[in-house]
């Protein structure tokens, strides 16, 4: 029989996996949609590409969230999935995947689903394609394959049948039997894959993804308050069985373990501690470099002015708005590369942070400072970083004849600092429980080369926001630089200006505008803006995101970004296109200068 693998089941580029599957001897591939995004190749490219290996096209996939879903949602479902089938044209794919929808607005109406999936047939057979439709085992009303079947029977279209999945059906318990019931020309294809049987029981469970108190999901402190008041005096006592734990020092463990429980008792009023000071705003981003030139040019195009110097040390005050970065040329900088240093959080009781970090284990560091220069408390984060609560800090610097131009930038809307693998748990509870700042929930993102998770924090009101990553494994700890994200209220604008000034902005291939094409209408114009630039584009209920990016100099790059209305998200749908944009960048001179310096 034919052999076809999925593009997902591989980790690379595009071009990686199609090699590698041909030279494992498959016939065939699944183009997975989000590689497609991510190539810097065109359809047509990727067609003559998978030609010359001789792989056949099997699949593409998927489209989501198409059918059972009210009339004006199904038209701009249609209208998606028209632009969808001209790619696959283009690609020399016939057969296109739909999954069963997930959407909360999908309606538990099996007759508009298969009229729906009919109409969506009618469609594709006009483009020669067939359309095979698949139960997700956690689809919103469709969750296996009988039911599946039984829509796909009642549309009655010759370019519908099903898509048999041995994951989706085996995880639910489904008796395969049933197969028998379904005629061979309908079933379109048949995708396979084993798992372990579902023994993430409790004890697996137990065993390998335990964590400390206020890192995972349980409501502990709930818990412990109950024991209290049952006038319980014993000791709290930690029991945690955990992979990465495991795998990590221990002292650096022992001492995240006992923040947690430190925390822990102040949320059930078992101890004290000093109030969270929570930071109002960023005061600054330092950067260290052993070579300021790249990063002064990068600066310079981006709009910023070098406005001060530090009275006793090599160390310069750049801005633009209310954004600041200082520059450390100092001796003791490290010789590979500029990277992220330290970050100044404006305080309003900036002692008082100082205590709240220290009960908490927070290690303080000490500073050499000369006599006249601002008292600065700072501690580590567990990444390393500096983490400055500020005051009156800026009476340090004394002005140059350098005033800052009139500004494209705002201040800094974000800052990413990527994590070690072992310690992304205990970054979430730092920021948290030692600066007072809120976490959202975790996200995974994808990359070439495995998943990224992405948790943020940060202040109600948004004047302060970080977002912490971290790879899949250990070898990720330095594959992905930190940035560092200015707000500006016309992306284009300053898009323009740096690329004016010679900056560069990192490539973004054209496959994802053809998809923003599809999934968004846009003004005439804006689209080709968009692609000219560079600039990724989001949008939700609560309003939109703009944003591109320099390359990288050093370990860091920078984005410009604009959020209108009330967004609030930092663009995790087209993370996976920047990233593999960035490991494309790689191979080019273009991952260690930032800008080209005006010529």
């Amino acid at each position: 029989m034919r052999t076809s693998i999925a593009t997902v089941s591989l980790s690379g580029s595009l071009t990686e996996k199609l090699t590698a599957a041909s030279r494992a001897g498959f016939d065939g591939v699944e183009i997975f949609e989000n590689d497609l995004l991510t190539a810097p190749l065109t359809p047509e490219d990727i067609r003559a590409r998978c030609a010359d290996l001789g792989l056949g096209i099997d699949l593409y996939q998927p489209l989501r969230d198409i059918e059972a879903v009210p009339d004006d949602l199904f038209a701009r479902n249609l209208r998606r999935a028209r632009h969808k089938f001209e790619l696959m044209r283009r690609l020399g794919a016939d057969m296109v995947l739909v999954c069963s929808s997930v959407d909360p607005s999908a309606l538990d109406d099996d007759a508009l689903a298969a009229r729906q999936l009919s109409e969506l047939a009618d469609l594709a057979a006009g483009f020669g394609i067939r359309v095979a439709y698949e139960a997700l085992a956690w689809g919103r009303h469709v969750s296996t394959y009988d039911h599946a079947w039984r829509i796909v029977e009642a549309a009655g279209h010759p370019a519908l049948g099903t898509c048999l999945d041995s994951f989706h059906i085996l995880s639910r318990g489904s008796d395969p039997r049933g197969i028998e019931d379904i005629p061979g020309e309908k079933i379109f294809f048949l995708q396979l894959a084993d798992a372990p049987l579902p023994a993430m029981d409790v004890l697996q469970w137990s065993r390998h993804h335990r964590c400390f108190p206020g890192q995972g999901g349980f409501d502990v402190a709930g818990l412990v308050r109950h024991v209290l008041r049952t006038g319980y005096t014993g000791p709290l006592s930690l029991e945690v069985f955990n992979d990465v734990v495991r795998q990590a020092d221990a002292g650096p463990t022992a001492v995240d373990a006992r923040r947690s429980l430190l925390l822990l008792q102040e949320e059930t009023g078992a101890g004290a501690l000093p109030a969270p000071a929570v930071p109002t705003g960023v005061a600054f981003a330092e950067l260290v470099t052993p070579d300021a030139e790249p990063l002064a040019g990068l600066l310079d195009a981006l709009g910023f002015a070098r406005t001060a110097r530090h009275r006793s040390k090599p160390v310069d005050l750049w801005q633009q708005g209310e954004a600041r970065v200082l520059v450390n040329t100092g001796t003791a900088v490290r010789r590979d590369g500029t990277r992220l240093a330290a970050v100044g959080l404006e305080s309003p009781d900036p002692q008082g942070a100082a205590r709240r970090a220290e009960a908490l284990l927070a290690p303080v560091l000490p500073r050499r400072r000369a006599p006249e220069d601002a008292p600065l408390d700072a501690v580590a984060a567990p990444d390393g970083t500096h983490l400055f609560f500020c005051g009156a800090w800026r009476s340090d610097f004394t002005g140059l004849d350098h005033p800052p131009a009139a500004p494209h930038v705002r201040h800094i809307d974000h800052l990413a600092l990527t994590q070690p693998w072992h310690h992304f748990d205990e970054a979430a509870l730092f920021h948290r429980g030692v600066l007072g700042l809120r976490a959202e929930e975790s996200v995974d993102v994808p990359d070439p080369y495995g998943l990224l998770r992405s948790r943020a924090v940060g202040t109600a009101d948004g004047s302060v926001r970080i977002a912490l990553g971290v790879g899949a494994a250990p070898r990720d700890d330095t594959a992905h630089a930190q940035h560092i994200a200015f707000a500006t209220d016309d992306v284009v604008a300053a898009a323009r200006r740096f690329r004016a000034a010679g900056g560069r902005l990192l490539p973004i291939p054209a496959n994802y505008y053809d998809d923003l094409a599809a999934r968004h209408e846009f003004a005439d114009g804006e689209l080709e803006t968009y692609r000219d630039l560079g600039i990724l584009y989001d949008r939700d209920e609560h309003g939109t995101l703009r944003h591109c990016y320099t390359l990288t100099v050093g370990q860091v790059f920078f984005e410009l970004l604009q959020r209108d209305g009330a967004h609030h998200g930092y663009g995790a749908r087209n993370a996976p296109v920047r990233l593999a944009a960035q490991h494309a960048a790689q191979g080019g001179a273009g991952v260690t200068g930032g800008c080209s310096t005006p010529r």
